[in-house]
């Protein structure tokens, strides 16, 4: 029985995407068994072998990491994310969070933390790269502040959560009912009450509330 952790790497770089399979193959439990020198490609290798986890690079040709990680949402992949990048900025940290990619490291980290990254990726938990720890303290914290201001977010249904949370993804009602195959006058309908339940007031108050708050939706 195989029991080694299947992964696909995913960069345009040739030279690093090479010194990082040899590093992964080296390593006990884990087996690279695909490559993508783009988005396109990492999408077919996904579809065709299956992995277990997928190590993204954030800028591809084609399709970059986000938009590869959206397409594998939208297809439902049984797939766990890693984003390896030279991009430190917060927010990109904080959209792949947004997108469900469970780890995220710098492309400098220490080969035991790659390794220790994709284990406890593929074990269902989340890994942040020790040099971001305080993005993850700063999402925690401005979570917090979400409850404490906006109390009222508990009371959403998890249905209406969904639809706040298209809606901060440039969807409009018949898109997202299309998403959640209902009708257009049902997600009218969630549209109002949260508005209700936020006490939102004008056409925009609604998305401006679902950008400012994507991350906890």
């Amino acid at each position: 029985m195989n029991e080694n952790i299947n992964i696909l790497i995913a960069d345009d770089h040739p030279i690093f995407r090479s010194g990082l399979r040899q590093i992964l193959d080296a390593a006990a439990g884990l087996q690279v068994v695909a490559e993508a020198s783009d988005g396109i490609e990492a999408m077919e290798q996904l579809q065709r072998v299956a992995p277990q986890v997928a190590i993204l690079d954030v800028n591809m040709p084609h399709k970059d990491g986000f938009e590869l990680a959206r397409e594998i949402n939208e297809q439902q992949l049984p797939v766990e994310l890693v984003f390896l990048t030279m991009y430190k900025e917060e927010r990109f940290f904080n959209a792949a969070i947004d997108l469900g990619v469970k780890g995220y490291l710098l492309k400098d980290s220490a080969v035991t933390e790659v390794i220790h990254c994709i284990k406890t990726v593929a074990a269902g938990e989340n890994f942040i790269s020790s040099a971001l720890s305080t993005y993850l303290v700063n999402r925690t914290r401005q979570g917090a502040d979400l409850r404490s201001e906006t109390p009222e977010l508990n009371e959403l249904t998890t249905a209406e959560r969904r639809v706040l949370k298209f809606l901060a993804e440039g969807k409009n009602s018949p898109q997202i009912a299309a998403e959640l195959n209902l009708s257009v006058r049902t997600i009218q309908h969630h549209r109002a009450n949260i508005a209700d339940k936020l006490d939102l007031k004008g056409s925009n108050a609604l998305l401006q509330f679902a950008l400012r708050y994507l991350s906890e939706l």
